[in-house]
């Protein structure tokens, strides 16, 4: 659990089989905020088909060719660019390590854990002074208040501690099954009315 009892910052929210939004299903969302007021967080497991970060780097005119992004480190360069969710979808949101900070721009979600929606930080990145670790998603998540507590309530999501190794390095059509198996589930054996880890 987070700092703030009964709050999901810094967690997964894990999408159950039966979601019936298709923007959700199987979706694992790492959550960044979670206050009386509502909640954001960002979809870390459905890759925008055919974008890479380097793609995108050239498509912002951030390097000048896309074989310009060869300057970035490659396992950023190679990485896929992500579908955070469905609300400010041409805006990109950046989840990082707690390593990049930018006083006016990164939301700090725990302290191994930021995020940052400036483009400073694609700059940094191009300029070799980003974050170790990082996942790019275009939209985010959004909740009204008490909107996530009522989907709670109604079985629509398990959550669990978020996992480093899940949200940086595991390939993306593996996070979900990843993320069920860190708390003991097997997909196969859910259903809507299993209840919250």
């Amino acid at each position: 659990m987070s700092d703030r009892e009964g709050y999901l910052d810094g967690q997964f929210l894990i999408a159950m089989p039966d979601m019936g939004d298709p923007r959700f299903a199987r979706a694992v969302i790492y959550m960044c905020a979670h206050t009386d007021e509502g909640a954001m967080g960002v979809i870390i497991n459905k890759p925008v088909q055919g974008m890479t970060l380097a793609e995108l780097l050239y498509k912002l005119g951030l390097v000048p060719t896309e074989a310009g992004a060869a300057q970035v480190p490659l396992d950023l360069a190679s990485q896929p660019v992500f579908t955070g969710g469905p609300v400010e979808t041409g805006r990109g949101f950046v989840l990082h390590t707690g390593d990049y900070f930018l006083p006016e721009g990164t939301l700090p979600v725990t302290e191994h854990v930021g995020l940052t929606a400036s483009l400073d930080i694609l700059h940094d990145v191009v300029r070799g002074k980003g974050p170790r670790h990082m996942l790019l998603a275009l939209g985010y998540a959004g909740w009204a208040a008490g909107q996530l507590e009522d989907e709670l309530a109604q079985n629509a999501w398990l959550t669990c501690e978020a996992d480093m190794e899940i949200l940086f390095h595991a390939r993306p059509e593996e996070r979900y099954q990843m993320a069920l198996q860190r708390i003991g589930i097997d997909p196969g054996n859910l259903s809507s009315s299993a209840g919250h880890a």
